[in-house]
């Protein structure tokens, strides 16, 4: 019995050990970190016309759920340049997951106890947006730092993961929906809390390293004199608001404006987004070798103008849907592809400028919604018209590419 109990406790042993040294396990941490921040991002939207509903609120007072939670993240993006160097990445990261359970948890708990139930559902957006935030900027650099072969590859797989957890989401909740009812879904926000309650441990064991030492990078004016970072902040700014734009609306686009059911709406519309934006970047980790990135972007641009312009006009329900599911594919690559050339054209960039191009590219996540939303709301909500606004950023991506492509790399 003694025996057994001793070898129980050196197994238990090396696994902690493995933990605390190997660093798969800091890039499968930063798997969940990714799953996190789809929750953060996307359970709240599946709830938009619930919360109209039950809250009594105007299109503008929902459109501007996604709004807050962008512009805090964005503000956290700001604010971490300097801060997460002082603090350190581990409870940086670790902070994040926190304040995440705490705002997911929040959605249910807040609004039955605050005065005014929407400023309760609006502090419990602060409290995960401040997770988000964080989430967003050391994630990457993260992973970036590992010593991994084939870095493109390895970022478009992480950001796929990002994909992955929207897919999970929409599918469990619209099961649960499905089986529990839509009123309860106070308690699956609470569940969703559960993922980065457990992260919050994960990240307390495993090991973290940096892209740079603090020493070796490059000033903040140093950085911000550069060219081409501030061609790749824009490119940022417009890869969150393509993505945004369609993915936050896409729900209640699929309801509204083309009349299909929710559970059809969620499944067809955001669900399959997520899908296909997994693939890509899963697909691109995979062929990186053989398909130069800048390339591959291109033709994801081109291929996000048409979706939007699909969207737009189609007249079917059918024809509309694609539309929004196909655009997942299109937008795959943006996000971690510009990640990825910034690592390359400024590899001593270090925390600063994955912390600003975190904030561009959540300057992009709130600029997007919020236009479709503005413009949709000023055409009597409709929705259409609201998302065809928004293919100026998939155009302004494609110009930003083109004028990449032809520096020396």
């Amino acid at each position: 019995m003694e025996k057994t109990f001793q070898d129980t406790i050196d197994k238990e042993r090396k696994i902690m050990k493995n933990i605390r040294t190997n660093y798969q396990h800091t890039i499968y941490a930063s798997y969940l970190g990714y799953i996190t921040q789809a929750i953060v991002n996307n359970f709240a939207p599946l709830l938009f016309l619930t919360f109209q509903t039950t809250y009594h609120l105007s299109l503008r007072d929902i459109t501007l759920i996604t709004t807050v939670n962008f512009f805090v993240q964005l503000c956290v993006d700001l604010l971490s340049a300097k801060v997460i160097d002082h603090i350190g990445y581990r409870v940086a990261i670790v902070s994040a997951h926190f304040f995440a359970a705490v705002g997911l948890a929040g959605l249910a708990v807040f609004p039955a106890v605050f005065p005014s139930a929407y400023a309760g559902l609006m502090t419990a957006v602060v409290l995960y947006a401040i997770g988000g935030g964080i989430i967003e900027v050391l994630i990457s650099p993260i992973v970036e730092a590992c010593p991994t072969e084939r870095k493109e590859a390895a970022m478009s797989l992480l950001h796929s993961f990002y994909c992955w957890g929207q897919c999970s989401l929409v599918l469990f909740s619209t099961i649960y929906f499905t089986l529990f009812g839509i009123e309860q879904w106070p308690v699956l926000a609470c569940v969703w809390a559960l993922v980065p309650l457990f992260n919050l441990f994960y990240f307390l064991l495993v090991p973290i390293y940096r892209t740079v030492e603090k020493h070796e990078q490059m000033s903040f004016v140093e950085l911000l004199r550069q060219k081409v970072f501030w061609l790749l902040i824009v490119i940022m700014i417009c890869a969150g608001a393509s993505e945004l734009a369609m993915s936050q609306w896409a729900s209640a686009f699929a309801e509204s404006a083309l009349g299909v059911s929710k559970t059809m709406g969620d499944l067809a519309g955001p669900c399959a987004f997520a899908v296909l934006m997994g693939v890509a970047r899963a697909f691109y980790g995979k062929c990186s070798e053989r398909i130069p990135l800048k390339k591959f972007m291109i033709g994801c641009a081109v291929l996000c103008i048409g979706c939007y312009t699909l969207t737009m006009l189609a007249d079917l329900p059918l024809l509309g849907l694609i539309g929004c599911a196909v655009c997942g594919f299109s937008v795959g690559i943006f996000w971690p592809g510009t990640f990825s050339i910034a690592a390359v054209k400024l590899p001593a960039g270090g925390t600063a400028m994955y912390a600003l191009m975190a904030l561009a590219g959540d300057i992009g996540c709130s600029s997007g919604p919020t236009v479709v939303g503005m413009v949709a709301d000023s055409a009597g909500n409709n929705l259409k018209l609201g998302l065809g606004a928004a293919m100026i950023f998939p155009i302004v991506i494609l110009v930003g590419l083109m004028i990449l492509k032809t520096e020396k790399s």
